[in-house]
């Protein structure tokens, strides 16, 4: 079965869409669905991206079947390894996505993180923060979305491309690859051909440093969105030559 691995239901400060919403959608499309709330510990701002573990699963745990996985998405930061992982070892998670939200204590959707500062700069910076944390996260399924930081870049050009930074894009995908982890394909910006092609040349290099697994997921915050653009996701996965999984129980489950 195919699963769209990365989804946000109100439980994460940035999404009102209900789980009931959710599962119809799934059961709609016949895919599978994993549920993976926001979890910024000590996010720099007013919003909160945090959420009632305990509730979530008390909420949640009756929709749970081989169709309906309950997993999160741990903002990764090194200042607070501890308690990410505290939370993600306490819990029954089926699947943990570990994602770079916060660089410099500066959320990089916003403008400032680019104030007065290159490309080669920002972009250093931001795959100097994700090698530091896959190399000491070792709870975590799947990186999430390493282009994310392209999504928000207020850039001319704002792309990830594998020429420009090879070096510090190898050096996560190769810890990736040493550590057995998955490399997640993000599907929010392939609507757009050059991004594919753009990013192919990422996973096509995880496979040759050693990476085998991929999760793709829509990161929908809207009920509309779930199940957006999996084929191209299929599409970058089986250029790459890498496998497509989904994770239950903390395990990778093969799509059939």
């Amino acid at each position: 079965m195919l699963f769209d691995s990365h989804m946000h239901t109100n439980f994460s400060s940035d999404s009102k869409m209900l789980m009931e919403e959710a599962v119809a959608k799934g059961r709609e499309l016949n895919i599978g669905i994993t549920i993976t709330e926001h979890m910024d510990i000590g996010y720099p701002g007013p919003m909160a991206f945090t959420f009632d573990v305990n509730q979530y699963f008390a909420d949640y745990n009756k929709y749970r079947n081989d169709k309906v996985l309950l997993g999160i998405e741990i903002g990764m930061r090194s200042d607070c390894l501890a308690e990410n992982c505290h939370i993600v070892e306490k819990y029954p998670f089926d699947y943990v996505i570990g994602s770079v939200h916060i660089v410099d204590e500066i959320d990089i959707y916003l403008p400032e993180f680019y104030q007065g500062r290159s490309k080669a700069e920002i972009y250093q910076r931001y795959f100097a923060a994700m090698q530091q944390c896959v190399t000491c996260y070792d709870g975590i399924h799947s990186l999430g979305h390493i282009d994310y930081i392209a999504r928000y870049a207020r850039l001319t050009d704002p792309e990830v491309y594998y020429r420009e930074f090879t070096e510090p894009i190898d050096e996560i995908l190769t810890v990736l690859a040493c550590k057995e982890k998955a490399l997640e394909i993000n599907t929010r910006r392939l609507e757009n051909r050059e991004v594919i092609e753009n990013l192919l040349p990422i996973y096509q290099r995880f496979y040759k440093v050693g990476g085998r697994l991929v999760t793709i997921g829509s990161d929908a915050h809207r009920t509309e969105d779930i199940g957006k653009s999996l084929t191209e996701g299929l599409e970058i996965a089986e250029r790459a030559k890498l496998k497509v999984v989904y994770f239950k129980e903390g395990k990778a489950q093969y799509m059939k």
